[in-house]
């Protein structure tokens, strides 16, 4: 299929160029060009170019709808710097030079590269992850398998409840999990839905047979079904939020309280506080208090410290979800995230 441009009316842009210039730190071995591949993402290209990935948007000079409808790059394109400003342009690899701000292309979606890697955070794109409280108490549910296993696996046989005649064929599978809960206001978030697999539906009837077709752990009698959505990897920029964001992680993939870098992380903040798809946050760990005896109160607290990076990637009211991007310890609950 071949791309197409259509040229759009350029908006005003969010920043001027003097304060790109005082913003924008280029990479010390930042290219002069740089041809984009398959298995890119824009998170390691804005890499290439800027100590601060986050600040993409600025070097392409994009304005605040073009950071949330962005423009699509495909392999095959070349990303031009130029160092007086700085900003970027593209050279597209079937069209003579163009600007990448104005543009819209037309293109299949999974040609194009996306902000982080779909491996990472793929799984987690379709899940519910957030629910009410007793949220999944009317789903199918398992209640029985073959041989009268207790414990099932991929590649085993089920049987289901309340899986209604002439409806999906493909099912994720789900347990409900603990409460989230804000650390500093004890306000219960939300309620987590384990991820244990996916099901398909062999035969209907009541019970209705499936076969476990993937399993993260074990799955057992009284574990619920959902039907599986069709996934949509959601087209974003990297950039900070432009208010000041304090937050915390609250949860991780896997129940873990220590995890390094690509781990999911759920943080006590969402869309009511402005959290969106894209937003870039900074790790901290809270300074420890230390004896210090020769001060008057014999101790002192020390600065909190910077370590790292998160990729906020799927936002509920809430609570949301982000990708572990850069670090350089491990991360722990309740560190903070804030604005970088």
């Amino acid at each position: 299929m071949r791309k197409t441009i259509i040229t759009a009316v350029l908006l005003p842009v969010l920043f001027s160029t003097a304060a790109l210039a005082d913003t924008l730190r280029l990479q010390d071995n930042a290219p002069d060009r740089y041809t984009v591949v398959k298995g890119d993402t824009l998170w390691g290209i804005a890499g290439r170019f800027l100590k601060d990935p986050w600040k993409w948007p600025q070097i392409w000079k994009m304005n605040r709808h073009e950071i949330r409808n962005p423009h699509r790059i495909y392999p095959g394109d070349v990303i031009v710097l130029d160092r007086n400003g700085p900003s970027l342009r593209l050279l597209s690899a079937a069209h003579p030079t163009v600007k990448l701000s104005p543009q819209v292309r037309s293109e299949p979606t999974d040609q194009s590269i996306p902000s982080i890697s779909p491996a990472d955070i793929g799984p987690f794109l379709s899940q519910p992850l957030v629910i009410e409280e007793n949220g999944l108490d009317k789903a199918p549910r398992i209640v029985s398998a073959e041989e009268n296993r207790m414990m099932l696996g991929a590649g085993n046989i089920a049987y289901a409840s309340g899986i209604p005649g002439g409806s999906d064929t493909q099912w994720q599978i789900y347990r409900p999990g603990k409460a989230l809960v804000d650390p500093d206001t004890k306000e219960v978030l939300g309620y987590e839905a384990l991820y244990l697999g996916h099901a398909a539906l062999v035969r209907e009837g009541s019970p209705a047979t499936i076969r476990i077709t993937k399993s993260t752990e074990e799955i057992g009698i009284g574990d619920r079904l959902v039907a599986a959505p069709p996934v949509s990897f959601p087209a974003y920029v990297p950039h900070a939020p432009d208010s000041q964001i304090h937050g915390r992680i609250i949860a991780a993939q896997g129940g873990l309280s220590e995890f390094g870098q690509n781990a999911i992380v759920a943080i006590n903040k969402g869309t009511r506080d402005h959290i969106e798809v894209g937003h870039v946050l900074a790790l901290y760990r809270t300074g420890e208090t230390v004896k210090a005896p020769d001060t008057p109160e014999g101790k002192v607290t020390l600065p909190n410290e910077r370590y790292g990076l998160v990729f906020v990637f799927r936002t509920f009211d809430k609570v949301s979800y982000a990708l572990v991007v850069q670090t350089s310890r491990a991360v722990k609950l309740l560190d903070m995230v804030q604005t970088p």
